[in-house]
Order: C-alpha cells, then structure tokens, then sequence
C-alpha cells in the first residue's frame, strides 16, 4: 500500500483541499516541495490529534513530523529532547524557517533567569511554536505550574529510545515523563526514534500509555553507507591519521569512549596537520558548542568525540565515521554510523575492534545492578558477534532491529566485498535444535554453545545437564562454529531470541518443520580477529576490504628474517627487538635514518640506537634498489604533552616512588599507569621496577612469571594472562615490564 491510500484508509474525512493547505506550509516554511518516505502519514496522524509513534532512521527527517503540526496547529507544541546541543541546533534551524525568533524556544539549565524569563513572555503571548525542553527541566515543579496554563497543542518525546534500559542510551528521567505530561494536562503524544528493537519499541510505547498508538516504521537500510570492521593494533592511530590524510576536505567524525582519549587523539590529530576539534561532555558548554558550530559551519574537518555528539545533529556532507572503540550496542553503533552521509552521497563506516576494548567495557559494568548487568553484557555479546561475523554486516544490522534483508550480497561492507566460502551445515544446525529441544528452551547461546562443545561449567553441572546423553554431541567442532551456527539460525528464521528473558533461545515453526524435514543450510565460517601469531605467518598482510598492513610484503619479509637472525645472536625473543606492527609501518614509509626509525610505532629512541642500524641499512638498500618513493609525508607525529607525562612517570621511577602512589599523583587508574610505563619499554627506554616488585611479590611468583616469558613465542599480554591464570593480570603485566625492560632495552 503506498503512503496516499494509507493516508486516505486511516483518515477518511482528509480532504483534499487539506492536503494542498499542508504541502503549500510545507512550502512556505521549509522550502519543499514533496515528504520524505513515511513523513507526511506521521504529520497526517499528529494533526488528527492521534498517539503516534515514529521509528525512522537517521537521516530520515524525523524532525520535520513535529515541528511542521507544531507550525499549522494552535498552542505551543512540547517538545523533550534530551541534549541541550541538539536544542541548541533545532532552535536555530527553526527561527531561520520564520520571521521572529520567537517562533521557537529551548529551556534548560543553561539559561539565565531573565532568558527564561523571556521565553515564557513569547509563550504567554502566543508567539512560540515550539518549545524544547530537556526532561530533567520538565519535572520542576515551577515549569509544571507555568506549563498548566499555556495551551499546548501535543507533547512530541525526541530519542524516545533513552525510555528503556534495552535502548543504547537508557536514561531513568525519561520513565518520569508520562506522569509529568498527565500532571501538566494530557494531550497527544508523538514518540520519535532512529533505533529501537521491536523490545525497545514495546518499552516506548508502554512506558508513554500509546500502546494503541499509530506506528510508522521506516526501513533502516542506509544503502549509501558501507560497513567495516578492522583488527586493532598498536599502530591504530597510524591507520586513522593516514585515512584521514586521504580523505582531504571531507567531514568525519572519530568516536572514542572515553573524555581522556577524545582530548588525546584531536590533539595526534591536530600534531599531524589535520584541522580537528574535541566534543565531550566534560568540557566547558562554551568551548563545546563552539566547536559543534565550528565542525557544522566547515571551519573543522573532523570532530573527536564521545557519543554525547551528534545525537539530532544535522550536517548532512559528514563522508566518514570511524569508531575508534567499539560500542556498547548495536544501537548506538547504528545511531552513531547513521551520521555518516545523510545527503544520500558517500558514507563509510569504519570501526576497530579488539577483545581487549570489549573487556574494558565489560569491566565498567560491575558494581552495578545486576539486572544491568544482564542487559549490557547481552548488548555486547550482539556487539562483539557483528564485528567478528562473516555475514553481510547489512543484513547483520537490518535482522538486529527486526528488519528482513533478502539481498545476498550487498556489495556495500567488507565481509560482502571479499565474501567468504560458504559450507553445508544441515547436520550441525539439526545438533543445534535438537540439543535446545533437549534442554527445553530455557537457556541462551553461552550455555549452548558450552553444551555442545562439552564444557562442564559450574552452571551446567549445577543443572546436571553434564549427565544428559546429547552433552557434548557438538565435542568435534569449536565453540566459534557453533556460534556461527546459532547466529545463521536466528537470521534464517529458526530460531528466535526471546530479548524479555535475557536472550533465552527458542525453536521456531520453521525450525520445528526443519527438524522433522532437513534441507540445505549454508555458513560461512567465522574467525576471530586475527592475532599477532596468525600476523606473523602471513607474507601479505593486505586485505581487500581495506585493512592495514604492510605495503610492502617482500621488504617486510626480509626484515622478519633479519629479525629472527638478531634473536638467536642476542638470545631474546624476536618480539622484543621489534614487535609485527612495527615493522609493518616500516614495510609502510621506509624509514632510511635512526631518527625516522625511532618516530616508528613502538620503537623509540632506545630501541632505535640499540637495534636500528641493522634495519635502516636494509631499508635503504631495499628503497634504492627498487627506486621507491617514501611517503615521509605519512609519518605520524605524537604529541608533545603526551612526552611530558612518560618523562614524569621515568623521573618517578628513578626516584622509586611506589607505582601505586605514582598512579594516583599523575591522575590515573593503576591499570592506566600500566599501558603508559608498557609504552615506555616499548619504546626503547630502559627503566628498573625491581624496588616495587620485590615489595608487593613473592619470589617464587615473580620468578615463574619471568620464566615463562623467557620461554614464550609471543608478548600478548591475553595469553600470558590465559597461560597463567592462577596469577592476578597485574601481577603478570609487572613482570613483562621487567622483562621487557631486561631484555630489550
């Protein structure tokens, strides 16, 4: 059915004649001439004073279904919005569609009293149209009072998602607002989002009393948007500055999750002459809002910021968004993406992923309740399983929210472009039913998975599922297979996931008639992401979805071998001298002096002097021979203040002030002293920690630690930690420090 006879269904008594008085506003006060996909039905439903609720992505024009009713019908629309930037940005945007500035307010705590003051005169006085209110000024008894007496024409709720504790960006305020708009006088609602599983969509519409609510639904394919997920490595911000460089005077934006990071990267970012601003939370409202405005009127070509950026930002040339964490959730990764390309031109979509980031995350959620702990662990694992998979990453995304993707191939993500080979997995997905059959449903994929391979885990032998016949009937493949299989199961249909239970598994119809009936069902074997081992056997490490790697896989070669050569003259592991990445980037710009060496991901001044002469005789060799041209002019710069703070840990160090007490002079977490002091060795500086170690470790502890790196292949600090697991993970970062620092430096 097409959106008119929709319109004509729904509401009979539209006339015509109100159809040209809509699209002649529509005209006169946005300068359009035709609606966008599901807008004008959604307006059609606000004007006939109806519930609505609108799911419509980024990019959609969502603000638009509010803000023309708000212009045609009497009173003064409410309109809840969440961050004071994106007030900021509609309310500007508003008063530029009319004649007096009037016609649109915001109130929030950023004003002073004599602007409140004035925002209330225009409102008594009928002037205003639209007024923004954030919902912790909402609950203010003065406002509720004040807002009892003005004529309002409907209550539209913005990011609608922030509701419920599915959604990516959960705020508790937003469960108060039903209550308020009955306090203040009932009046229709409008609930607008960009992303909301059917859960979070239910949890809306409850939560606001619309469940009979009309529901608009636009499709969440963004097919100008291409999709990649890359393994991080140390040499990330390499890879960043270096797209970045490419992409002269495109718009982009750099996600990070962290304050401390956002300020760190725009200020690599500006040391390496690109024009880019920082955006978080923590800044004063000054200094952000004018780097909002500087990124939106082009005087910046990229912003650093956390997710507090973006949310209803409308600058529609934004050409690439690169996560330089992964995120939280599905949700917020689709919102946060959903910048990229809102003109319907170039948008690519560019994330980095390691499982270190997805710890890190998983770390930040203890201490809090455990329900919430459920939820967030759930919205990682769907996170954790879109980076890793080899299925279109569309469809990957479109099934998340709901939507059925039928297109094979999208042409238009990573995984799509350099597709994998698919196998036959008829038998594995009836072992898959036929065990969930077994345990009747009650469990998620983890317990399956941990069923199938045979892992006694306390929970199932708790169960005592460990005595079951079908435990363990999936022993002869890995744990990654077996989620692959689940996950091709849930997109095909057989099975479901029931999100209200925490993700518990269920068979479908159509996985019931499979089980009575087997036909062909294919999967494309996922892999985590690469390793530094797996790195270390590859000759080319260049992929076609656009990974990082080295440029030049023959000088790369030799270089390892000239490395393996040094090991067994000097008795130390090859990764001590210098680490894959490193010579990766050398494999990349062609170092030819000792001082371009040590400028190298994870070399350094020391390391550059102790092992560099070797290797910058063979590049220089290798570049004349061949007659390569060196891109110098890709050479990351770090930054000076970053320095500042190695130096004062090294000063530390020397003066043997405990690690603990140091950590929390300098301002950081002991866990980030770690990462700092690690760079440090990295880098070639040698450094003496024996006066802490000694202190807080037993010998015999600090000495079987030490041997095993001694022994070892490979730094990787997860394997270690694997490897020595009756150890605690800082124990054993301490020792590698001193080994490191022993043998290398």
């Amino acid at each position: 059915m097409n959106i008119q006879n929709q319109q004509q269904d729904k509401f009979p008594h539209i006339l015509e004649m109100d159809k040209e008085i809509l699209y002649n506003r529509l005209k006169k006060f946005f300068g359009f001439d035709t609606f966008k996909g599901n807008q004008e039905a959604v307006i059609f439903s606000v004007l006939n004073k109806q519930d609505t609720f609108v799911l419509m992505p980024t990019g959609g024009g969502k603000s638009l279904c509010y803000q023309l009713p708000a212009l045609m019908l009497e009173g003064t629309a409410i309109v809840i919005s969440p961050l004071i930037a994106l007030m900021k940005n509609q309310v500007d945007a508003m008063r530029n569609y009319g004649e007096e500035d009037g016609i649109a307010h915001f109130m929030n705590s950023s004003l002073t009293k004599s602007e409140i003051d004035k925002v209330k005169f225009d409102i008594t006085n009928g002037k205003t149209k639209l007024l923004y209110v954030a919902p912790e000024s909402l609950t203010k008894q003065e406002n509720i009072d004040f807002l009892r007496q003005v004529p309002i024409s409907f209550y539209a709720v913005d990011e609608a998602h922030c509701i419920s504790e599915w959604g990516h960006d959960f705020r508790p305020e937003y469960r108060r607002i039903r209550a308020i708009i009955s306090e203040i006088g009932p009046k229709p609602v409008i609930a607008l989002t960009a992303t909301a599983t059917p859960k979070v969509q239910h949890d809306i519409q409850k939560n606001l009393g619309m469940i009979d609510a009309a529901v608009y639904k636009s499709s969440f394919n963004r097919p100008n948007l291409y999709y990649e997920v890359r393994k991080k490595s140390e040499k990330v911000d390499s890879d960043i500055i270096k797209y970045i460089l490419s992409q002269k005077s495109k718009s982009g934006i750099v996600y990070c999750l962290s304050r401390k990071k956002v300020n760190d990267f725009a200020e690599i970012l500006q040391a390496n002459n690109i024009n880019a601003l920082p955006y978080h939370a923590g800044m004063d409202p000054a200094s952000r809002s004018n780097n909002q405005d500087a990124f939106l009127m082009e005087k910046a070509d990229v912003i650093v910021a956390t997710i507090a950026f973006g949310m209803g930002i409308d600058k529609p040339d934004v050409r690439y968004v690169i996560h330089y964490d992964i995120p939280k959730s599905l949700e917020g990764y689709y919102q946060e993406t959903g910048r990229s390309g809102r003109d319907g031109g170039e948008g690519k979509c560019i994330t980095f992923y390691s499982e270190k980031d997805l710890q890190k995350l998983e770390r930040f959620m203890q201490g809090k309740p455990v329900a919430e702990q459920e939820i967030g662990r759930q919205l990682l694992n769907e996170t954790s399983s879109y980076a890793e998979t080899s299925i279109c990453r569309r469809k990957f995304l479109l099934h998340y929210f709901g939507e059925d993707y039928k297109i094979s191939n999208c042409g238009q993500c990573d995984n799509c472009l350099n597709p994998k080979i698919r196998v036959e997995a008829k038998e594995l997905l009836v072992t898959v039913l036929e065990s969930i059959k077994v345990l009747k449903e009650k469990h998620k994929t983890d317990y399956m998975i941990n069923f199938l391979i045979g892992k006694e885990t306390s929970e199932i032998e708790t169960f005592g599922h460990n005595e079951l016949e079908e435990f363990g009937s999936g022993s002869d493949e890995d744990a990654v297979t077996w989620d692959t299989v689940i996950r091709y199961a849930l997109l095909e249909n057989y099975l479901k996931k029931e999100i209200e239970n925490y993700g518990l598994l269920k068979i479908t119809k159509k996985g019931k008639d499979f089980l009575k009936q087997p036909v062909s069902f294919k999967i494309t074997k996922d892999n985590p992401m690469d390793s530094e081992e797996d790195l270390d056997d590859a000759d080319v490490i260049i992929s076609g979805g656009g990974s990082s790697g080295a440029v030049d896989p023959a000088l790369f070669s030799m270089m390892k071998d000239l490395r393996k050569k040094l090991s067994k003259k000097l008795n130390v592991p090859p990764y001590v001298i210098f680490q894959n990445p490193s010579l990766e980037a050398m494999a990349t710009t062609y170092p030819v002096s000792i001082e371009e060496l040590q400028n190298m991901p994870g070399v350094g001044a020391g390391k550059a002097k102790r092992y560099g002469r070797e290797f910058v005789e063979l590049i220089k060799k290798h570049v004349e021979e061949n007659e390569i041209e060196r891109p110098e002019d890709l050479r990351v710069r770090t930054v000076a203040n970053k320095s500042k703070l190695k130096v004062s840990i090294v000063q530390g160090i020397d003066r043997k002030v405990a690690l603990d007490d140091l950590a929390e002079s300098k301002g950081l977490e002991f866990e980030e002293l770690l990462s700092e002091i690690e760079a440090i060795v990295y880098s070639g500086t040698k450094i003496n920690i024996d006066y802490f170690v000694n202190e807080v470790m037993d010998q015999d502890v600090l000495q079987d630690i030490y041997d095993f790196f001694q022994e070892a292949e490979t730094d990787d600090i997860d394997e270690a930690i694997q490897e020595l697991s009756e150890y605690e993970e800082n124990e054993v970062r301490l020792i590698r420090i001193k080994f490191l620092s022993d043998m290398a430096n």
